[in-house]
C-alpha cells in the first residue's frame, strides 16, 4: 500500500473485529513511526500499549464512572476544542457528528442512545489495543505539533499492516485514572488515545466518510 493509498482509506474506526493483533506487529509500527520529523530531532512523544486484561480493566474503570453520571476528571489536561467555535469549523464538526449518528438510526434527540455511542469511545470502540500518548508538560506548541506527526505516522503504517485505527482526543479527559493505572509521571500530559485493530466492515458506522474542503478553500498557489 502506498501512501496516497494510506491516506485515502484512512478512516477513525468505530467497530473493530477481536481479532488480536500481535505484539511484534505493534512494536514495528511504534518503531517505524519514530522516523517521524520532530524539531532539533526532540522526539517528544511517549506511548503506552494495552492489550487483554490491562486494557480491559482500565476500560471498565471509565466507563463505570460514565455510567455512573461523572463526565471527566478536573482540571482538564487541555481544551480539545475551543469554548466557542466560528464557521466553519463548528460547522464541520456539527456536520461530521450528523454523519455518524445517521449512520447508526440515532437521532439528535435520543440521548440514550448518544450516551451508549458516547461510551463506546473510552472502550476503543472494541479495538484489542489501545495506545496512549503523552508530552512532556516543559514543552510547547511546536512539539504537539511533532506529537501529531508522529500520531499521524502511526495511523499511516497501521493501514500498510491492513490495520485501522481511531484517534480519541477524548481520553485526556480522564487523565487521573489513566494516569493511576499507567503509572504515567506527573511531568507528562496525556495527549489522547487511540484504537488499533481490524476494522468491522459489516458495521454501518465505519460506511461514513467525512467531507473534506476543496483545495480552494484552504490553499493559495502562486508563480505556477
Amino acid at each position: 500500500m502506498d501512501v496516497s493509498q494510506a491516506l485515502d482509506t484512512r478512516l477513525t474506526c468505530r467497530a473493530f473485529l477481536d481479532t488480536p493483533v500481535p505484539e511484534a506487529t505493534v512494536r514495528a509500527i511504534l518503531t517505524a513511526a519514530a522516523r517521524a520529523p520532530s524539531g532539533g530531532n526532540l522526539q517528544p512523544w511517549r506511548v503506552w500499549a494495552l492489550a487483554g486484561e490491562p486494557l480491559a480493566a482500565l476500560c471498565r474503570s471509565v466507563t463505570e464512572k460514565l455510567r455512573g453520571g461523572q463526565f471527566g476528571e478536573a482540571p482538564t489536561e487541555y481544551l480539545i476544542y475551543p469554548p466557542s467555535m466560528k464557521d466553519p469549523f463548528a460547522d464541520r464538526k456539527r456536520r461530521a457528528g450528523e454523519m455518524m449518528y445517521d449512520a447508526i438510526g440515532v437521532g439528535r434527540d435520543d440521548g440514550a442512545a448518544q450516551m451508549v455511542q458516547l461510551v463506546r469511545n473510552f472502550e476503543f470502540f472494541g479495538a484489542p489495543v489501545g495506545l496512549f500518548l503523552a508530552i512532556d508538560r516543559s514543552l510547547q506548541q511546536g512539539q504537539w505539533a511533532d506529537v501529531g506527526m508522529y500520531l499521524q505516522s502511526v495511523m499511516l503504517l497501521a493501514r500498510e499492516h491492513e490495520l485501522h485505527t481511531a484517534p480519541l482526543e477524548s481520553w485526556a479527559m480522564w487523565h487521573r485514572t489513566v494516569r493511576t493505572h499507567l503509572a504515567i509521571p506527573d511531568e507528562l500530559m496525556l495527549f489522547c488515545g487511540v484504537g488499533l485493530g481490524h476494522i468491522d466492515v459489516a458495521h454501518p458506522i465505519n460506511r461514513t466518510r467525512t467531507e473534506r474542503a476543496p483545495l480552494e478553500d484552504f490553499a493559495v498557489l502562486r508563480g505556477f
